[in-house]
């Protein structure tokens, strides 16, 4: 199958790419996970299938990732939250499904509850709400915090590339997003994955976060043996059945 050629759509003055492909409803929508981009595994395999079902399909990279305009550490939560906003009322036609990685699951969050009447499902691998203070700040050292505050941004070592700059900014707007400490008024069905070998999310994460949604239609699926990333073919297929089901489940009202 051909690739998607890139598209792009202005948000606040930078350049947003995205690559769509059209079909049946509801459209998924990919959401990368941080310093992730709409190249990653998880993302081609998707569009793969979605493909295959003849349903939409919508993948992107926020600001300061991949294809999109931008410096990583000139951003935030607030930010690609207006970026996942921007394509899903953009480049989304229609009722969207929304499978969100690691930080992708908080932005899902945070996209249903300001697209209600748009997000007809949702579908978390390794979401990480609130990982800005319960990952990154709570994890600190006294010293890292004191640099942090001084510098206004920290390289932090990364198992999985170069060293990470988080800056203050990023951190005090997470803030401002923060979703585990009280109800979450979602009411469309969500599939949860997570691997319990997961060494940067909590899989109790995923328990955390369905005991908090309103919705009656929650499902958690843990994977013993499974890592942050989820992305071994067994992960991949149970990406796409979660998917399927959540679907389903969508079209059934």
């Amino acid at each position: 199958m051909d690739e998607p050629p890139v598209e792009t759509i202005e948000v606040e003055g930078a350049r947003v790419a995205l690559r769509r492909t059209a079909g049946k409803a509801p459209t998924v929508l990919f959401l990368p996970g941080l310093r992730s981009d709409m190249e990653g595994a998880k993302a081609l395999w998707l569009e793969r299938h979605c493909r295959q079902q003849g349903r939409g399909f919508v993948r992107f990279d926020y600001r300061g990732h991949g294809r999109s305009d931008g410096q990583f550490q000139d951003y935030a939560l607030s930010d690609w939250r207006a970026d996942t906003l921007a394509v899903l009322d953009r480049a989304v036609a229609g009722p969207a499904l929304l499978v969100g990685s690691s930080m992708g699951g908080w932005l899902m969050l945070l996209a249903a509850l300001a697209r209600p009447e748009r997000v007809v499902g949702l579908v978390g691998v390794a979401a990480a709400p609130d990982f800005t203070e319960e990952q990154m700040w709570a994890r600190a050292s006294a010293e890292q915090r004191a640099a942090l505050r001084a510098r206004g941004i920290l390289e932090v070592p990364s198992p999985y590339g170069p060293p990470l700059p988080v800056s203050l900014r990023l951190i005090e707007d997470g803030r401002r997003h923060l979703l585990l400490g009280g109800p979450i008024p979602i009411r469309c069905p969500v599939h949860l994955l997570h691997g319990q070998a997961d060494p940067d999310v909590p899989w109790e994460t995923a328990l955390r976060l369905a005991a908090r949604l309103e919705s009656a239609a929650v499902t958690v699926e843990l994977i013993k043996d499974g890592d942050h990333r989820l992305s071994r073919e067994a992960d991949l297929r149970r990406l796409a059945a979660a998917v399927d089901r959540i679907a389903t489940l969508a079209a059934a009202g």
